[in-house]
């Protein structure tokens, strides 16, 4: 069985791809969470015990070791079903649009961090390249969805593409970012997918805290809600 290796619910944003990828598409895997090492840089050492590059997540299929989230997708594609689409057209784009996302938008990841059990007032004026993540994701999602149909990005299926800006979903609920009717109605499909809500209650259940990400939060708006536990 495969063991998936992750970090916090509450903040890895990475983590989460393939986790929810393997949950909707019913692949039985085991999770292995080991939290953030407090202070900049100490998650690399903690994480080189299960991944070479030291990040997470990394994939454990037996002796074999799958890091980076699109590669443990393109792993998964090789011995799965539904992780692409099926038809070629659709498959092309959702391969584009998830490495896009892969490789992209550092506005929104750098100004908008993903932190589940937080709800936060950003400036009324969004800086202007956060503004631009925000209007090509609204894009992008608009394309998609009118061109495969949806009620998914590439069709009528739940596939890697959705998985890839699944965070994304979370950060829209964190931050209250506002995109078409199409993507917010999207947006609500991505929170009600059962493994969504699996995720999401696990966060709020979390009691540790990492410094780092959360003065992240602090500096990027107003904090005005905070849905987890106590801290330990």
């Amino acid at each position: 069985m495969y063991q998936l290796h992750i970090a916090n619910k509450n903040y890895s944003s990475w983590s989460l791809r393939p986790w929810l990828l393997l949950s909707e598409l019913g692949i039985p895997f085991e999770e292995q969470l080991v939290t953030f090492a407090q202070g900049s840089g100490s998650s690399w050492q903690v994480f080189r015990a299960f991944s070479p590059n030291g990040k997470v997540p990394c994939l454990h299929d037996g002796e074999r070791v799958v890091w980076d989230s699109l590669a443990i997708v393109e792993y998964l594609a090789d011995r799965h079903v539904d992780v692409w689409p099926s038809d070629p057209d659709a498959r092309a784009w959702a391969r584009c649009a998830a490495a896009e996302m892969h490789a992209g938008f550092a506005a929104l990841r750098n100004q908008c961090g993903m932190n589940c059990g937080l709800r936060i007032h950003l400036p009324d004026a969004l800086p202007a390249a956060l503004h631009a993540d925000v209007s090509r994701i609204d894009e992008l999602w608009g394309e998609g969805l009118t061109r495969f149909g949806g009620p998914f990005l590439a069709g009528v299926k739940f596939g890697a593409v959705d998985a890839f800006f699944a965070p994304v979903a979370f950060r829209i609920q964190t931050y209250g970012l506002n995109l078409g009717a199409a993507s917010m109605a999207y947006v609500r499909r991505v929170l009600a997918l059962p493994g969504m809500q699996r995720w999401y209650a696990a966060a709020l259940q979390e009691s540790w805290r990492d410094e780092e990400h959360e003065t992240e939060a602090q500096q990027s708006g107003r904090v005005w809600q905070d849905l987890r536990v106590p801290t330990a």
